[in-house]
């Protein structure tokens, strides 16, 4: 017998009813013999069953029957839920949601395909899911959310749905961007112990100057003006302004969107000074070495910058003794009447630990023993927070991950023991690199290198470099084993071809040099900064004269020959103890290396170099940086000193304002330079940021005074002429880490000028430090 469907009505519509008063048709309960799936395109029946809180062998009712078009509809891949009944089969009848088959995008300028694209992935739109107009809003909103953080408040986002064959849509975003809108003023209210330019010189916003197209500090964000915010705070209580607060922020915008005004009233109070400072609590009987951590003293103006370094100091000093617990929490009175605070540091070591096990995470390709031995917090032994800081550094510095995490866990069941985690994240230490530069020198400038940097995961190292500057180009193979012995004495093998003109800019000889050769050299740490190096090395020289080389060249390539094979032994020492080796703000470098040509080859000689570097920041992004490097060589047992080692001073690296390699003496006959046996360089630098980029670090201004020169051996047979005495250079520059390197532009001119000297006015170079 025939039995007519019982549709069941919707959830809203029953409880319309419901609230009414009005009775709803009711289903009789029956048990759910068999479920049909009615409407399905693209989606399996068993994605649909699986979200069905109805199975063969329930009790069907109109309970289960709303529970069920609730749970389908919560799904997202429908249009329309309808349930009926046929005997004792429960029929689900769907309409499925288009899915997205594409998402495009028209008008963009400001922004990449690619990246909005992920954005409005993050609001769960993306390509082949079913399309929700409640979705593609949501999308249309993060669209111009993206276009409000660059500052274009006019953009204006349009969205064209097109359906195509199979129960598809295609999603066309068109932008119209507008202007952006430029910061036109930022004003600040309220302000009378700090100037309104002292404080905007705090913030990274700021009105449209001559760099914002590469600072985009003129465009307004939210999180910048928040960040900003901190650091004008920031500014009042390092330096005594305990009752300072922002009290608005008012940002408005023109009608036509295209300029931003930014009001911030502050309130600054009176600046506090220090009436008292005292330790409090378990000071472990070492009151007197803490008090030498107090970076503040009575009588000064308050700073929570020097009250957060004296409280980190006493912490990391506890955690040098196994502490690792310990907190400082700094109690201020505050003398309101007479604008003074009174501070109590109160210390809590809480309780000794000693570190059980040191684990070592996620290093999937790294063995342990490449991690553990540059571990200077050894199990076993009181926790000691410094040698636990100088192990994170000491693996970050391997630079085979990409981050390193250093965290202690209490062992459970004891209240003395820790566990230090070393959680690691590997990256590809394999490199393949492809460069190309130009220099004011050496023009085009070619390099290619192929490298391992974690060799198996054995921590040892091996590349291959190639350089083809025009008058320097070398090929290059380096094996680097950093613990050639247990004790971490380190080896390092290199075999290199390469071919030197140095005459190349002062003379019309082809003078050229070629060496090649290998080396090796044992490194022998002394302490964490301190490295010693010995090595050995076999290498021979062939030197290319002609009719136009300077004469004393031509006369030891008659003494010595055209071939010269040389066996020297090196022993040096190194000391870095900047902050950063790329951009240094504090610190200092030194290293000195002293070379003998042993009598195993042709000539004898001896050849000392040194160099020191130091740098001092007196104002943010202020530094002073001072280089001075020298170098002595001498030929042994009668001999003269090698041409093929002598020193060139001049140009960018050296004397700026002279042309490379032009100081120092000159060949009798034709003048041109030689180069010598003995120089002495000497730099002074002050950088500091470019102005209108805030204290961006990878964009920099300097000036300079620069002096040096070089002075030849009389027995070599070059002439003083223009050689004596030093020269000095001074100018400004511009240096920027642009993505190729380090690059640097300077203007140099001669303090005073020499008959005979040669001048080079504007030099640029990439890869150069000093």
């Amino acid at each position: 017998m025939f039995k007519p469907h019982r549709f069941v009505p919707k959830t809203a519509v029953a409880a319309a009813l419901a609230a009414t008063g009005m009775a709803a048709h009711a289903t009789t309960p029956f048990v759910v013999q068999d479920i049909r799936i009615d409407g399905l395109q693209r989606i399996e029946p068993g994605s649909v069953f699986a979200y069905l809180p109805i199975k063969q062998g329930d009790t069907f009712t109109d309970d289960k029957a709303s529970e069920a078009i609730r749970a389908l509809y919560a799904t997202g891949f429908f249009n329309d839920v309808q349930i009926a009944t046929e005997g004792n089969v429960v029929i689900v009848q769907v309409q499925e949601r288009p899915a997205i088959s594409a998402i495009d995008f028209a008008g963009l300028h400001e922004f990449d395909k690619d990246n909005l694209t992920k954005a409005l992935r993050s609001v769960g739109l993306s390509q082949g899911r079913s399309y929700d107009k409640a979705l593609v809003d949501r999308a249309e909103q993060e669209l111009k959310r993206q276009y409000l953080t660059r500052g274009y408040y006019a953009a204006e986002v349009t969205t064209t749905v097109t359906p195509v064959d199979r129960n598809r849509v295609q999603i066309l975003f068109s932008v119209a961007e507008g202007p952006s809108a430029k910061i036109r003023q930022i004003n600040f209210v309220g302000n009378k112990a700090v100037s309104s330019g002292t404080l905007l010189g705090e913030m990274q916003l700021s009105t449209p100057n001559w760099f914002s197209w590469y600072t985009k500090s003129d465009l307004y964000a939210k999180e910048k003006l928040t960040g900003d915010l901190e650091n004008v705070r920031s500014y009042y209580l390092n330096r005594g302004y305990l009752e300072f607060s922002i009290d608005s922020t008012q940002v408005s915008i023109s009608p036509d969107k295209k300029d931003m005004y930014l009001t911030i009233a502050v309130h600054e109070g009176e600046p506090y000074k220090i009436s008292s400072i005292k330790l409090a609590g378990n000071l472990l009987d070492r009151e007197a070495e803490l008090n030498k951590l107090i970076k503040i003293k009575p009588g000064e103006r308050f700073s929570a910058e020097k009250l957060q370094a004296t409280t980190k100091a006493i912490v990391d000093k506890l955690g040098e003794y196994g502490y690792a617990f310990a907190q400082v929490n700094a109690q201020p009175a505050i003398d309101q009447a007479n604008h003074t605070v009174a501070l109590t540091l109160q210390v809590d070591p809480s309780r000794r630990v000693y570190v059980r096990r040191v684990n070592i995470v996620g290093n999937t390709r790294t063995r342990d023993e490449v991690v553990r031995r540059e571990m200077r917090q050894l199990e076993s032994s009181w926790f000691d927070s410094s040698r636990l800081a100088l192990s994170k550094d000491r693996v970050n510095r391997l630079g085979y991950f990409t981050d390193v995490d250093v965290t202690t866990t209490p062992v459970e069941g004891t209240n003395d023991q820790v566990d230090v985690d070393v959680k690691v994240a590997e990256k590809p230490t394999g490199a393949i690199t492809l460069g190309a530069g130009f220099s004011s020198t050496d023009k085009v400038v070619l390099s290619a290198g192929v490298s391992q940097d974690n060799v198996f995961g054995s921590g040892t190292s091996l590349s291959v470099n190639v350089n083809t500057a025009k008058t320097y180009r070398t090929l290059t193979v380096t094996q680097v084993d950093p613990y050639f012995t247990i004790d971490g004495i380190k080896r390092i093998t290199d075999a290199y071809y390469r071919t030197y003109e140095p005459l190349y800019y002062s003379t019309d000889s082809s003078f050229k040099i070629i060496t090649m050769g290998a080396d090796t050299k044992f490194g022998i740490p002394f302490s964490e900064q301190d490295t010693v190096f010995f090595g050995v090395g076999a290498e021979q020289n062939t030197m290319d004269v002609d009719s136009n080389t300077p004469a004393s060249y031509q006369k030891y390539v008659q003494d010595f020959g055209r071939v010269v094979n040389n066996y020297p032994l090196t022993v040096g020492w190194s000391r870095d103890n900047r902050d950063s080796a790329l951009v240094p703000s504090r610190g200092y470098y030194v290293q000195s290396n002293a070379e003998y040509g042993t009598p195993l080859g042709n000539t004898t000689y001896a050849k000392f170099d040194a160099q020191f570097q130091y740098y001092y920041s007196f104002a943010r992004g202020f530094v002073l940086g001072f280089n001075l490097q020298g170098g002595y060589g001498k030929g042994l047992q009668g001999q003269t000193y090698p041409i093929f080692k002598n020193y060139y001073a001049g140009g960018i690296g050296s004397v700026r304002g002279y042309s490379p390699s032009s100081l120092g003496p000159r060949d009798a006959k034709t003048n041109d330079p030689i180069g010598g046996s003995r120089m002495a360089v000497g730099n002074i630098e002050l950088t500091f940021p470019l102005p209108g980029t805030g204290y961006d670090r990878t964009l920099r201004v300097f000036t300079f005074l620069d002096a040096g020169n070089v002075w030849g051996d009389p027995n070599q047979g070059g002439t003083s002429s223009g050689a004596n005495g030093l020269r000095y250079g001074y100018g400004v520059g511009l240096a920027w880490i642009s993505p190729i390197g380090p690059l640097k532009l300077s203007l140099g001119f001669p303090l005073q000028k020499h008959d005979g000297d040669q001048y080079q006015k504007f030099q640029f170079q990439i890869g150069t430090a000093f």
